[in-house]
Protein backbone atom coordinates (compact mmCIF):
# COMPACT_ATOMS: atom_id res chain seq x y z
CA UNK A 1 0.00 0.00 0.00
CA UNK A 2 1.51 3.38 -0.97
CA UNK A 3 2.33 6.07 1.57
CA UNK A 4 -0.34 8.47 0.32
CA UNK A 5 -3.11 5.98 1.06
CA UNK A 6 -1.67 5.15 4.50
CA UNK A 7 -1.56 8.83 5.52
CA UNK A 8 -5.09 9.53 4.25
CA UNK A 9 -6.53 6.45 5.98
CA UNK A 10 -4.79 7.34 9.26
CA UNK A 11 -6.33 10.82 9.04
CA UNK A 12 -9.80 9.39 8.35
CA UNK A 13 -9.40 6.97 11.23
CA UNK A 14 -8.57 9.89 13.51
CA UNK A 15 -11.72 11.70 12.38
CA UNK A 16 -13.74 8.56 13.04
CA UNK A 17 -12.50 8.30 16.62
CA UNK A 18 -13.18 12.01 17.20
CA UNK A 19 -16.72 11.75 15.83
CA UNK A 20 -17.56 8.75 18.01
CA UNK A 21 -16.32 10.73 21.01
CA UNK A 22 -18.23 13.90 20.13
CA UNK A 23 -21.43 11.98 19.34
CA UNK A 24 -21.93 11.39 23.07
CA UNK A 25 -23.18 14.97 23.30
CA UNK A 26 -26.24 14.32 21.15
CA UNK A 27 -29.29 14.34 23.40
CA UNK A 28 -32.02 15.80 21.21
CA UNK A 29 -32.89 17.11 17.74
CA UNK A 30 -31.32 20.50 18.35
CA UNK A 31 -28.00 18.74 18.99
CA UNK A 32 -28.38 16.50 15.92
CA UNK A 33 -29.50 19.23 13.51
CA UNK A 34 -27.86 22.39 14.93
CA UNK A 35 -25.12 21.31 17.38
CA UNK A 36 -27.18 22.79 20.23
CA UNK A 37 -26.84 26.27 18.62
CA UNK A 38 -23.41 26.54 20.26
CA UNK A 39 -20.94 26.65 17.34
CA UNK A 40 -18.20 29.20 18.07
CA UNK A 41 -17.19 31.82 15.52
CA UNK A 42 -13.90 30.03 14.70
CA UNK A 43 -15.66 26.74 14.02
CA UNK A 44 -18.36 28.63 12.15
CA UNK A 45 -15.81 30.11 9.70
CA UNK A 46 -14.27 26.76 8.86
CA UNK A 47 -17.54 24.86 8.71
CA UNK A 48 -18.91 27.49 6.27
CA UNK A 49 -15.79 27.09 4.13
CA UNK A 50 -16.07 23.30 4.19
CA UNK A 51 -19.79 23.40 3.43
CA UNK A 52 -19.19 25.33 0.23
CA UNK A 53 -15.72 24.10 -0.82
CA UNK A 54 -16.44 20.55 -1.91
CA UNK A 55 -15.88 18.36 -4.92
CA UNK A 56 -17.65 21.12 -6.82
CA UNK A 57 -14.36 23.01 -6.43
CA UNK A 58 -11.75 20.23 -6.55
CA UNK A 59 -13.43 17.92 -9.08
CA UNK A 60 -16.21 19.74 -11.00
CA UNK A 61 -14.15 22.95 -11.03
CA UNK A 62 -11.11 20.98 -12.19
CA UNK A 63 -13.16 19.35 -14.97
CA UNK A 64 -14.43 22.77 -16.07
CA UNK A 65 -10.90 24.26 -16.05
CA UNK A 66 -9.36 21.33 -17.94
CA UNK A 67 -12.07 21.54 -20.61
CA UNK A 68 -12.52 25.31 -20.87
CA UNK A 69 -9.46 26.95 -19.33
CA UNK A 70 -9.83 30.36 -17.69
CA UNK A 71 -13.56 30.43 -18.49
CA UNK A 72 -13.83 28.23 -15.40
CA UNK A 73 -13.46 31.37 -13.27
CA UNK A 74 -17.16 31.92 -13.93
CA UNK A 75 -17.88 28.83 -11.81
CA UNK A 76 -16.75 30.27 -8.44
CA UNK A 77 -17.46 33.91 -9.33
CA UNK A 78 -21.19 33.42 -8.81
CA UNK A 79 -20.52 32.06 -5.34
CA UNK A 80 -18.33 35.04 -4.44
CA UNK A 81 -21.15 37.44 -5.25
CA UNK A 82 -23.57 35.25 -3.31
CA UNK A 83 -21.34 35.12 -0.23
CA UNK A 84 -20.97 38.90 -0.19
CA UNK A 85 -24.75 39.32 -0.44
CA UNK A 86 -25.49 36.70 2.22
CA UNK A 87 -23.11 38.47 4.62
CA UNK A 88 -25.76 41.16 4.99
CA UNK A 89 -28.45 38.54 5.68
CA UNK A 90 -26.50 36.32 8.09
CA UNK A 91 -27.63 38.03 11.30
CA UNK A 92 -31.26 38.11 10.14
CA UNK A 93 -31.15 34.39 9.27
CA UNK A 94 -29.78 33.58 12.74
CA UNK A 95 -32.41 35.79 14.40
CA UNK A 96 -35.18 33.87 12.63
CA UNK A 97 -33.50 30.85 14.23
CA UNK A 98 -35.53 27.84 13.10
CA UNK A 99 -34.29 24.53 11.66
CA UNK A 100 -34.79 24.61 7.86
CA UNK A 101 -35.59 26.97 5.02
CA UNK A 102 -38.97 25.23 4.99
CA UNK A 103 -39.75 27.13 8.20
CA UNK A 104 -39.24 30.39 6.32
CA UNK A 105 -41.20 29.25 3.29
CA UNK A 106 -44.22 28.16 5.31
CA UNK A 107 -44.21 31.25 7.51
CA UNK A 108 -44.47 33.41 4.38
CA UNK A 109 -46.20 31.23 1.78
CA UNK A 110 -48.05 28.46 3.63
CA UNK A 111 -47.70 24.68 4.16
CA UNK A 112 -47.83 23.72 0.46
CA UNK A 113 -44.73 25.86 -0.12
CA UNK A 114 -42.95 23.89 2.60
CA UNK A 115 -43.81 20.60 0.85
CA UNK A 116 -42.64 21.67 -2.62
CA UNK A 117 -39.57 23.30 -1.13
CA UNK A 118 -38.80 20.02 0.63
CA UNK A 119 -39.09 18.12 -2.68
CA UNK A 120 -36.59 20.44 -4.38
CA UNK A 121 -34.19 20.24 -1.43
CA UNK A 122 -34.29 16.45 -1.21
CA UNK A 123 -33.70 16.01 -4.96
CA UNK A 124 -30.93 18.57 -5.30
CA UNK A 125 -29.03 17.66 -2.15
CA UNK A 126 -29.16 13.92 -2.84
CA UNK A 127 -27.60 14.64 -6.25
CA UNK A 128 -24.91 16.75 -4.57
CA UNK A 129 -24.11 13.91 -2.15
CA UNK A 130 -23.93 11.47 -5.06
CA UNK A 131 -21.20 13.38 -6.83
CA UNK A 132 -19.25 13.69 -3.59
CA UNK A 133 -19.13 9.88 -3.65
CA UNK A 134 -18.06 9.89 -7.31
CA UNK A 135 -15.37 12.44 -6.51
CA UNK A 136 -14.18 10.29 -3.62
CA UNK A 137 -13.80 7.43 -6.08
CA UNK A 138 -11.66 9.57 -8.41
CA UNK A 139 -9.47 10.72 -5.54
CA UNK A 140 -8.82 7.33 -3.97
CA UNK A 141 -8.21 5.77 -7.39
CA UNK A 142 -5.60 8.42 -8.19
CA UNK A 143 -3.96 8.29 -4.77
CA UNK A 144 -3.58 4.51 -4.94
CA UNK A 145 -2.25 4.47 -8.53
CA UNK A 146 -5.26 2.39 -9.57
CA UNK A 147 -4.95 -0.18 -6.75
CA UNK A 148 -8.34 1.09 -5.54
CA UNK A 149 -10.81 1.26 -8.43
CA UNK A 150 -13.06 4.29 -8.85
CA UNK A 151 -16.04 2.14 -7.83
CA UNK A 152 -14.27 0.86 -4.71
CA UNK A 153 -13.27 4.42 -3.85
CA UNK A 154 -16.89 5.53 -4.26
CA UNK A 155 -17.97 2.83 -1.83
CA UNK A 156 -15.36 3.89 0.72
CA UNK A 157 -16.45 7.53 0.42
CA UNK A 158 -20.08 6.43 0.86
CA UNK A 159 -19.20 4.52 4.03
CA UNK A 160 -17.18 7.31 5.65
CA UNK A 161 -19.65 10.10 4.83
CA UNK A 162 -22.75 8.13 5.80
CA UNK A 163 -21.31 6.71 9.03
CA UNK A 164 -19.88 10.07 10.15
CA UNK A 165 -23.18 11.86 9.52
CA UNK A 166 -25.32 9.17 11.14
CA UNK A 167 -23.08 9.05 14.21
CA UNK A 168 -22.76 12.70 15.07
CA UNK A 169 -25.02 14.94 12.97
CA UNK A 170 -24.14 18.64 13.10
CA UNK A 171 -21.84 18.16 16.11
CA UNK A 172 -19.68 15.78 14.07
CA UNK A 173 -19.82 18.07 11.04
CA UNK A 174 -18.69 21.18 12.91
CA UNK A 175 -15.81 19.38 14.64
CA UNK A 176 -14.74 17.59 11.45
CA UNK A 177 -14.82 20.83 9.48
CA UNK A 178 -12.33 22.60 11.77
CA UNK A 179 -9.25 20.47 10.87
CA UNK A 180 -10.54 19.94 7.34
CA UNK A 181 -10.89 23.67 6.75
CA UNK A 182 -7.38 24.37 8.01
CA UNK A 183 -5.98 21.68 5.69
CA UNK A 184 -7.93 23.02 2.69
CA UNK A 185 -6.71 26.61 3.13
CA UNK A 186 -3.10 25.69 3.88
CA UNK A 187 -2.65 23.11 1.12
CA UNK A 188 -4.16 25.12 -1.73
CA UNK A 189 -2.12 28.22 -0.92
CA UNK A 190 1.15 26.26 -0.62
CA UNK A 191 0.49 24.13 -3.72
CA UNK A 192 -0.30 26.93 -6.18
CA UNK A 193 3.23 28.34 -6.78
CA UNK A 194 4.68 24.80 -6.90
CA UNK A 195 2.22 23.73 -9.61
CA UNK A 196 2.89 26.90 -11.63
CA UNK A 197 6.65 26.25 -11.49
CA UNK A 198 6.25 22.56 -12.40
CA UNK A 199 4.08 23.46 -15.40
CA UNK A 200 6.74 25.84 -16.72
CA UNK A 201 4.97 29.12 -16.03
CA UNK A 202 2.63 31.23 -18.14
CA UNK A 203 4.60 31.05 -21.41
CA UNK A 204 4.61 27.25 -21.31
CA UNK A 205 0.87 26.84 -20.75
CA UNK A 206 0.20 29.48 -23.43
CA UNK A 207 2.18 27.37 -25.89
CA UNK A 208 0.51 24.06 -24.96
CA UNK A 209 -3.16 24.82 -24.29
CA UNK A 210 -5.48 25.78 -27.18
CA UNK A 211 -6.50 29.41 -27.66
CA UNK A 212 -10.02 28.60 -26.46
CA UNK A 213 -8.63 28.03 -22.96
CA UNK A 214 -7.73 31.73 -22.76
CA UNK A 215 -11.14 33.07 -23.79
CA UNK A 216 -13.69 34.52 -21.37
CA UNK A 217 -16.28 32.16 -22.92
CA UNK A 218 -14.46 29.12 -24.24
CA UNK A 219 -15.85 28.12 -27.65
CA UNK A 220 -15.15 24.49 -26.71
CA UNK A 221 -17.73 24.46 -23.94
CA UNK A 222 -21.39 23.82 -24.69
CA UNK A 223 -23.46 24.50 -27.79
CA UNK A 224 -23.80 28.15 -26.74
CA UNK A 225 -20.81 29.01 -24.54
CA UNK A 226 -22.00 32.61 -24.10
CA UNK A 227 -25.06 31.15 -22.36
CA UNK A 228 -23.63 27.98 -20.80
CA UNK A 229 -20.58 29.39 -19.03
CA UNK A 230 -22.26 32.38 -17.32
CA UNK A 231 -25.21 30.07 -16.62
CA UNK A 232 -22.97 27.83 -14.51
CA UNK A 233 -21.83 30.89 -12.55
CA UNK A 234 -25.45 32.01 -12.14
CA UNK A 235 -26.45 28.58 -10.82
CA UNK A 236 -23.71 28.72 -8.16
CA UNK A 237 -24.86 32.21 -7.15
CA UNK A 238 -28.45 31.08 -6.71
CA UNK A 239 -27.50 27.95 -4.78
CA UNK A 240 -25.26 29.88 -2.41
CA UNK A 241 -27.89 32.52 -1.68
CA UNK A 242 -30.48 29.99 -0.60
CA UNK A 243 -28.69 26.77 0.29
CA UNK A 244 -30.26 25.17 3.36
CA UNK A 245 -27.05 23.61 4.68
CA UNK A 246 -25.62 27.14 4.95
CA UNK A 247 -28.73 28.44 6.70
CA UNK A 248 -28.45 25.54 9.16
CA UNK A 249 -24.94 26.72 9.99
CA UNK A 250 -26.19 30.23 10.71
CA UNK A 251 -28.98 28.76 12.88
CA UNK A 252 -26.24 26.82 14.74
CA UNK A 253 -24.22 29.93 15.67
CA UNK A 254 -24.22 31.12 19.27
CA UNK A 255 -25.73 34.48 18.33
CA UNK A 256 -26.51 36.73 15.31
CA UNK A 257 -23.40 38.91 15.78
CA UNK A 258 -21.03 35.93 15.58
CA UNK A 259 -22.92 34.55 12.57
CA UNK A 260 -22.33 37.81 10.69
CA UNK A 261 -18.63 38.04 11.66
CA UNK A 262 -18.07 34.44 10.56
CA UNK A 263 -19.75 35.16 7.21
CA UNK A 264 -17.38 38.10 6.66
CA UNK A 265 -14.26 35.96 7.16
CA UNK A 266 -15.83 33.18 5.09
CA UNK A 267 -15.97 35.55 2.10
CA UNK A 268 -12.19 35.97 2.11
CA UNK A 269 -11.38 32.30 2.69
CA UNK A 270 -13.67 31.07 -0.06
CA UNK A 271 -12.41 33.56 -2.67
CA UNK A 272 -8.82 32.49 -1.94
CA UNK A 273 -9.47 28.74 -2.12
CA UNK A 274 -11.66 28.79 -5.23
CA UNK A 275 -9.31 31.11 -7.13
CA UNK A 276 -6.19 29.07 -6.46
CA UNK A 277 -8.06 25.82 -7.22
CA UNK A 278 -8.82 27.08 -10.75
CA UNK A 279 -5.20 28.26 -11.15
CA UNK A 280 -3.92 24.83 -10.08
CA UNK A 281 -6.34 23.07 -12.45
CA UNK A 282 -5.43 25.16 -15.52
CA UNK A 283 -1.67 24.78 -15.03
CA UNK A 284 -2.08 21.08 -14.26
CA UNK A 285 -4.19 20.63 -17.41
CA UNK A 286 -1.27 22.02 -19.41
CA UNK A 287 1.17 19.64 -17.70
CA UNK A 288 -1.06 16.61 -18.39
CA UNK A 289 -2.38 17.83 -21.76
CA UNK A 290 -1.10 14.90 -23.83
CA UNK A 291 -2.64 12.38 -21.41
CA UNK A 292 -5.95 14.25 -21.39
CA UNK A 293 -6.04 14.35 -25.18
CA UNK A 294 -5.16 10.65 -25.38
CA UNK A 295 -8.03 9.82 -23.01
CA UNK A 296 -5.76 8.25 -20.39
CA UNK A 297 -6.60 10.94 -17.81
CA UNK A 298 -10.03 12.22 -16.81
CA UNK A 299 -10.43 16.01 -16.94
CA UNK A 300 -11.84 15.92 -13.40
CA UNK A 301 -8.68 14.33 -11.96
CA UNK A 302 -6.15 17.08 -12.81
CA UNK A 303 -5.90 18.62 -9.32
CA UNK A 304 -5.58 15.21 -7.68
CA UNK A 305 -2.88 14.14 -10.13
CA UNK A 306 -1.09 17.47 -9.69
CA UNK A 307 -0.79 16.67 -5.99
CA UNK A 308 0.86 13.34 -6.81
CA UNK A 309 3.07 14.19 -9.75
CA UNK A 310 3.82 17.91 -9.85
CA UNK A 311 4.70 19.08 -6.34
CA UNK A 312 6.87 18.37 -3.32
CA UNK A 313 5.66 15.31 -1.37
CA UNK A 314 4.63 16.97 1.95
CA UNK A 315 2.56 19.60 0.13
CA UNK A 316 1.18 16.96 -2.23
CA UNK A 317 -0.01 14.84 0.69
CA UNK A 318 -1.61 17.91 2.24
CA UNK A 319 -3.40 18.73 -1.04
CA UNK A 320 -4.64 15.15 -1.38
CA UNK A 321 -5.78 15.36 2.22
CA UNK A 322 -7.67 18.53 1.32
CA UNK A 323 -9.33 16.84 -1.66
CA UNK A 324 -10.38 13.96 0.59
CA UNK A 325 -11.50 16.36 3.31
CA UNK A 326 -13.80 18.32 1.00
CA UNK A 327 -15.54 15.14 -0.11
CA UNK A 328 -16.11 14.07 3.50
CA UNK A 329 -17.12 17.51 4.79
CA UNK A 330 -19.40 18.48 1.91
CA UNK A 331 -20.92 15.02 1.74
CA UNK A 332 -21.74 15.18 5.45
CA UNK A 333 -23.24 18.67 5.20
CA UNK A 334 -25.45 17.84 2.24
CA UNK A 335 -26.45 14.44 3.63
CA UNK A 336 -27.61 15.91 6.94
CA UNK A 337 -29.61 18.68 5.27
CA UNK A 338 -32.18 16.64 3.26
CA UNK A 339 -32.73 14.27 6.17
CA UNK A 340 -33.36 17.31 8.40
CA UNK A 341 -35.93 18.39 5.82
CA UNK A 342 -37.56 14.95 5.82
CA UNK A 343 -37.77 14.96 9.60
CA UNK A 344 -38.69 18.56 10.32
CA UNK A 345 -40.62 19.63 7.23
CA UNK A 346 -42.46 16.41 6.40
CA UNK A 347 -42.56 13.90 9.26
CA UNK A 348 -42.90 16.22 12.23
CA UNK A 349 -44.99 18.81 10.40
CA UNK A 350 -47.47 16.53 8.63
CA UNK A 351 -47.12 12.87 9.66
CA UNK A 352 -46.38 12.69 13.38
CA UNK A 353 -49.70 12.42 15.22
CA UNK A 354 -49.55 11.38 18.86
CA UNK A 355 -47.43 13.13 21.41
CA UNK A 356 -44.98 11.17 23.52
CA UNK A 357 -42.98 12.12 26.56
CA UNK A 358 -40.45 14.70 25.44
CA UNK A 359 -37.35 12.64 26.31
CA UNK A 360 -38.63 9.49 24.60
CA UNK A 361 -39.85 11.49 21.61
CA UNK A 362 -36.48 13.24 21.14
CA UNK A 363 -34.58 9.94 21.26
CA UNK A 364 -36.96 8.41 18.74
CA UNK A 365 -36.63 11.38 16.38
CA UNK A 366 -32.83 11.33 16.53
CA UNK A 367 -32.81 7.58 15.83
CA UNK A 368 -35.24 8.02 12.93
CA UNK A 369 -33.09 10.73 11.36
CA UNK A 370 -30.01 8.51 11.64
CA UNK A 371 -31.93 5.83 9.73
CA UNK A 372 -32.87 8.38 7.05
CA UNK A 373 -29.20 9.39 6.74
CA UNK A 374 -28.34 5.79 5.85
CA UNK A 375 -31.24 5.48 3.36
CA UNK A 376 -30.44 8.75 1.55
CA UNK A 377 -26.76 7.80 1.53
CA UNK A 378 -27.59 4.52 -0.22
CA UNK A 379 -29.77 6.29 -2.81
CA UNK A 380 -26.97 8.79 -3.50
CA UNK A 381 -24.47 5.96 -3.88
CA UNK A 382 -26.69 4.25 -6.48
CA UNK A 383 -26.97 7.55 -8.37
CA UNK A 384 -23.18 7.93 -8.34
CA UNK A 385 -22.80 4.67 -10.31
CA UNK A 386 -24.76 6.14 -13.25
CA UNK A 387 -22.95 9.47 -13.33
CA UNK A 388 -21.03 10.57 -16.43
CA UNK A 389 -20.00 14.11 -15.46
CA UNK A 390 -19.55 15.56 -11.98
CA UNK A 391 -19.80 19.06 -13.45
CA UNK A 392 -23.14 18.46 -15.16
CA UNK A 393 -24.66 16.85 -12.09
CA UNK A 394 -23.46 19.77 -9.98
CA UNK A 395 -25.04 22.15 -12.49
CA UNK A 396 -28.39 20.33 -12.39
CA UNK A 397 -28.45 20.19 -8.58
CA UNK A 398 -27.54 23.87 -8.30
CA UNK A 399 -30.18 24.79 -10.88
CA UNK A 400 -33.16 23.00 -9.39
CA UNK A 401 -32.41 24.40 -5.95
CA UNK A 402 -31.52 27.85 -7.24
CA UNK A 403 -34.73 28.36 -9.24
CA UNK A 404 -37.18 26.52 -6.96
CA UNK A 405 -36.05 27.79 -3.57
CA UNK A 406 -33.79 30.85 -3.76
CA UNK A 407 -36.04 33.46 -5.45
CA UNK A 408 -38.97 32.81 -3.11
CA UNK A 409 -36.68 32.49 -0.08
CA UNK A 410 -34.89 35.80 -0.68
CA UNK A 411 -38.18 37.52 -1.45
CA UNK A 412 -39.52 36.30 1.90
CA UNK A 413 -36.55 37.80 3.74
CA UNK A 414 -36.27 41.17 1.95
CA UNK A 415 -39.63 42.02 0.33
CA UNK A 416 -42.84 43.09 2.03
CA UNK A 417 -44.82 43.00 -1.20
CA UNK A 418 -44.35 39.42 -2.40
CA UNK A 419 -47.53 37.45 -1.78
CA UNK A 420 -48.34 33.95 -0.60
CA UNK A 421 -49.72 32.90 -4.00
CA UNK A 422 -46.76 34.35 -5.91
CA UNK A 423 -44.20 32.56 -3.73
CA UNK A 424 -46.02 29.25 -3.99
CA UNK A 425 -46.32 29.43 -7.78
CA UNK A 426 -42.64 30.42 -8.05
CA UNK A 427 -41.50 27.36 -6.05
CA UNK A 428 -43.76 24.92 -7.93
CA UNK A 429 -43.04 26.29 -11.41
CA UNK A 430 -39.27 26.40 -10.87
CA UNK A 431 -39.25 22.78 -9.76
CA UNK A 432 -41.49 21.54 -12.59
CA UNK A 433 -39.68 23.40 -15.40
CA UNK A 434 -36.24 22.14 -14.31
CA UNK A 435 -37.34 18.54 -13.86
CA UNK A 436 -39.33 18.52 -17.12
CA UNK A 437 -36.41 19.77 -19.20
CA UNK A 438 -34.03 17.32 -17.52
CA UNK A 439 -36.38 14.39 -18.14
CA UNK A 440 -37.04 15.52 -21.72
CA UNK A 441 -33.31 15.40 -22.44
CA UNK A 442 -33.15 11.83 -21.15
CA UNK A 443 -36.24 10.66 -23.03
CA UNK A 444 -35.38 12.42 -26.30
CA UNK A 445 -31.57 12.61 -26.48
CA UNK A 446 -31.85 14.05 -29.99
CA UNK A 447 -32.82 17.44 -28.51
CA UNK A 448 -29.57 17.66 -26.53
CA UNK A 449 -26.94 19.99 -27.98
CA UNK A 450 -24.09 19.32 -28.52
CA UNK A 451 -25.03 15.71 -29.23
CA UNK A 452 -23.30 13.11 -27.07
CA UNK A 453 -21.71 15.66 -24.73
CA UNK A 454 -22.38 14.96 -21.03
CA UNK A 455 -22.66 18.73 -20.54
CA UNK A 456 -25.25 19.15 -23.31
CA UNK A 457 -28.49 21.12 -22.88
CA UNK A 458 -32.02 20.72 -24.33
CA UNK A 459 -31.97 22.60 -27.66
CA UNK A 460 -28.62 24.07 -26.60
CA UNK A 461 -30.25 26.32 -23.96
CA UNK A 462 -28.99 25.83 -20.36
CA UNK A 463 -31.71 24.85 -17.89
CA UNK A 464 -31.07 27.82 -15.64
CA UNK A 465 -32.45 30.45 -18.03
CA UNK A 466 -36.00 29.22 -18.78
CA UNK A 467 -36.48 27.87 -15.25
CA UNK A 468 -35.26 31.05 -13.54
CA UNK A 469 -37.29 33.27 -15.86
CA UNK A 470 -40.50 31.42 -15.00
CA UNK A 471 -39.70 31.39 -11.26
CA UNK A 472 -38.86 35.11 -10.98
CA UNK A 473 -41.67 36.27 -13.28
CA UNK A 474 -44.13 34.26 -11.20
CA UNK A 475 -43.01 36.17 -8.10
CA UNK A 476 -43.35 39.55 -9.77
CA UNK A 477 -46.52 39.10 -11.81
CA UNK A 478 -48.62 37.22 -9.25
CA UNK A 479 -47.59 39.61 -6.47
CA UNK A 480 -49.26 42.43 -8.40
CA UNK A 481 -52.55 40.59 -8.81
CA UNK A 482 -52.97 38.79 -5.47
CA UNK A 483 -53.67 39.86 -1.91
CA UNK A 484 -50.70 41.39 -0.03
CA UNK A 485 -49.41 39.52 3.03
CA UNK A 486 -51.02 40.12 6.43
CA UNK A 487 -49.28 42.34 8.99
CA UNK A 488 -48.76 39.47 11.42
CA UNK A 489 -46.93 37.52 8.70
CA UNK A 490 -44.65 40.46 7.89
CA UNK A 491 -43.95 41.01 11.60
CA UNK A 492 -42.08 37.67 11.69
CA UNK A 493 -39.63 38.92 9.08
CA UNK A 494 -39.48 42.65 9.81
CA UNK A 495 -39.90 42.81 13.62
CA UNK A 496 -38.18 46.18 14.00
CA UNK A 497 -40.40 47.98 11.49
CA UNK A 498 -43.87 49.30 12.14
Amino acid sequence: MNVYIIIILVYLAGLTVMNFWKSRKIKDQEDMMLAGRQISMTKMVFTLICTWIGSGTFIAGAEFAARAGWSAMWFPAGAWIGIILIYFLAAKIRSFGQFTVGDILEARYGPVARIFGAIAIIISFTVIVSYQFRAGGYILNAISDGAISTEQGMFMAFLFVTIFTAIGGMIAIANTDLPNGIIILTSTILATPLVIIAAGGWSQIRAILPDSHFEAFSREFGANPYLKIPGIGLSTLLLLLGVQSMYQKFYSARNPAEAKKAAGIWVVGTIIVETVAIVIAVFAASFFWQEIQAGSMDHAAVIVMAAKRMIWFPVGVLLLGAATAVVISTGMNYLLSPTTTMMHDIYQRFLKKKEEKKEASEKKLVLLQKGLVIIVGIVAFIMAWRMRSVLENAYFAYTIYGVAITPALLAALISKRVTRTAGLISIISGTIITLSLKVAGSVWPSIMKPAGDPNADPFGVPLIYPALAVSVLSLIVFSFFTKPPEKDVLAKFFPDEK
